[in-house]
């Protein structure tokens, strides 16, 4: 697979379609986010699967954005999976990246991954590179937890929560974390310097605020230190708003998020 995309990009950079590509690189040891200019350098990329499938997954949207408004008359291209292609269609409608600025190189995920998230769409609908694999529509993580009965379910998250020590990594490390002032840092609603941290507010702050914009990418999960799943409660959040709206975040290139929209009535009552 990396070939393949080696392939693709060397003919973008070569064609001067896109002025750099962002994706991953090996180095020392280490996977990182880089920006290829060259395609020599293209030798040195990774696709992310150090030990085993994405486990060296990182927010190449976040930082494709940070790009984006530091040269804005550039054109980039960026490695996608399913859940990067979500972020993407949320980002354009967001107005955060302009889509003809931006060229995605798509690669599927592979079946170990993809059960793994429980992806509902492990593979960009334009997908260049691997064989696209099945989604998985129940989340096994979620039902586990709405099986409980209520008493029980509260107790599951307290216990997850305690263990919380306000780090901030799932906010950092979220492709769809792009306000200016953030509400988890508002003083009004979840006070500073306080230990133990103030839980469960932080975390239910958060998971409201992401409703219509979480494209269950799991980078949350991945980057807490506590181990807290982050990502039933942001799967159980969107099942809701699918199931009031028929809205989730990613599928639906032409139609807004239904918490984005701001409706005036024609009545003069």
């Amino acid at each position: 697979m990396k070939e393949q995309v080696a392939k693709l990009v060397k003919k973008l950079l070569k064609d001067g379609k896109i002025q750099g590509f962002l994706g991953l690189r090996e180095a020392n040891g280490n996977i990182q986010p880089y920006l290829f200019k060259k395609a020599d350098e293209l030798a040195e990329m990774s696709l992310g699967d150090q030990h085993k499938p994405g486990d060296a997954r990182y927010p190449l949207n976040l930082t494709l954005v940070r790009l984006a408004q530091a040269y804005p008359e550039a054109t980039f291209g960026v490695l996608v999976r399913g859940c990067d292609a979500r972020g993407l269609v949320e980002l354009f409608k967001w107005k955060q990246l302009q889509p003809e600025k931006e060229v995605p190189v798509g690669i599927a995920c592979p079946a170990e991954l993809a059960i793994a998230c429980e992806c509902r769409q492990p593979y960009p609908d334009d997908c260049q590179v691997g064989e696209k694999q099945k989604g998985i529509d129940q989340a096994g993580s979620v039902t586990s937890v709405d099986e409980m009965a209520t008493k029980a379910r509260f107790g599951f998250w307290m216990e997850h929560f305690e263990r919380c020590v306000k780090c901030y990594g799932c906010r950092n490390v979220c492709p769809m974390c792009f306000c200016k002032e953030c509400a988890l840092e508002e003083t009004d609603l979840i006070q500073t310097a306080i230990l133990p941290t103030e839980n469960p507010i932080f975390h239910l702050t958060r998971a409201v605020h992401m409703a219509g914009r979480c494209i269950d990418c799991g980078l949350c999960e991945q980057a807490c230190p506590a181990d807290i799943p982050l990502r039933a409660l942001y799967k159980k959040v969107a099942d809701i708003l699918a199931t009031e709206t028929g809205y989730r975040p990613g599928f639906q290139p032409d139609q807004k998020s239904p918490l984005n929209i701001i409706e005036t009535s024609g009545s003069n009552d």
